[in-house]
């Protein structure tokens, strides 16, 4: 049994607009809630003489209001703490309660870090990215055709709109590991998007009097559940990730999860309908399309 893709592309298209039409509201009303990096704060570098663990480190800071601060177990039995920025005197009052609790060996280093580093975090990020959509222009449009160069870009965009609407939804804190998974889904959806496409040229070959959507659905149907079991085998371990990881890797697991679900959604129902329907406006297919 196939399934109508092509045909029922105005209920994915609504879709999919809604569901960007709440991120780009919820980015803007919401907001998001940026990590140290981004606005600043303060960064302790400590070496427990006890054995610690990451709840109890938080359950200390909660008394000071910064239970949402970023705990990563470096080593042993050191422990790099990044928090909103506070005052000398809190500094002191934080660190005595470490040392009553669990005794402090060494204090590598305390200090404010400004936002001057995310900055540059997210500069580089966007210059990524400018770059990553403008390498995939050039490269799809020159092994297949422009058309299908900027439906995926499309596509693209889609997944990282929807991707950042979660998370300013959720509020989680948007870090440097959030900023290296936005870069990494945009390869998972490429990559099933190519696919799609590939099958799609192939086909055409073969088109006859068949209309192009009617061609580019029966494509589509030749490489879902191909689609489908490579999204899933890539899934399955970030979810566990995300479930049973640290804190620090959830950040990054979580925007993968949003990715590649967003990303194998894009390539099935909104890549591949938009570029069956610019391609039957050609003069050529026109006529199969009446």
């Amino acid at each position: 049994m196939k399934f109508d893709f092509i045909g029922r592309k105005k209920i994915w298209f609504v879709f999919s607009g809604v569901l960007m039409l709440i991120s780009v509201a919820a980015v803007i009303f919401l907001g998001l809630k940026l990590g140290i990096d981004f606005k600043g704060g303060t960064l302790f570098d400590l070496v427990f003489e006890k054995e610690m663990t990451v709840s109890e480190i938080r359950d200390t800071l909660r008394e000071y209001n910064l239970a949402d601060s970023v705990i990563q177990h470096s080593k042993g039995k050191e422990f790099i703490i990044r928090s909103s920025k506070i005052d000398q005197k809190t500094q002191e009052s934080i660190l005595e309660d470490f040392k009553s609790s669990a005794g402090i060996k060494e204090i590598r280093y305390i200090q404010d870090v400004g936002p001057g580093w995310g900055t540059q975090v997210t500069r580089g990020a966007l210059l990524a990215l400018a770059a990553s959509l403008t390498t995939t222009l050039i490269y799809i449009s020159f092994r297949f055709e422009y058309k299908m160069a900027f439906s995926a870009v499309v596509a693209l965009l889609h997944d990282i709109v929807i991707t950042v609407g979660v998370y300013a939804l959720l509020s989680r804190e948007v870090t440097p590991n959030v900023i290296a998974g936005l870069l990494t889904i945009l390869g998972y959806s490429l990559y099933d998007t190519i696919v799609v496409f590939h099958r799609i040229q192939e086909n055409t070959k073969y088109l006859g009097k068949k209309r192009y959507a009617d061609m580019a659905n029966e494509s589509l149907n030749q490489v879902i559940m191909r689609s489908i079991n490579t999204s899933l085998t890539s899934i399955i371990p970030v979810v566990c990730l995300l479930v049973f990881g640290g804190e620090t890797l959830k950040d990054f697991a979580l925007v993968l999860v949003v990715g590649l679900i967003t990303g194998a959604y894009s390539s099935i129902f909104i890549a591949s309908p938009l570029f069956a329907i610019w391609k039957e406006r050609e003069p050529r297919y026109r006529p199969k399309k009446a």
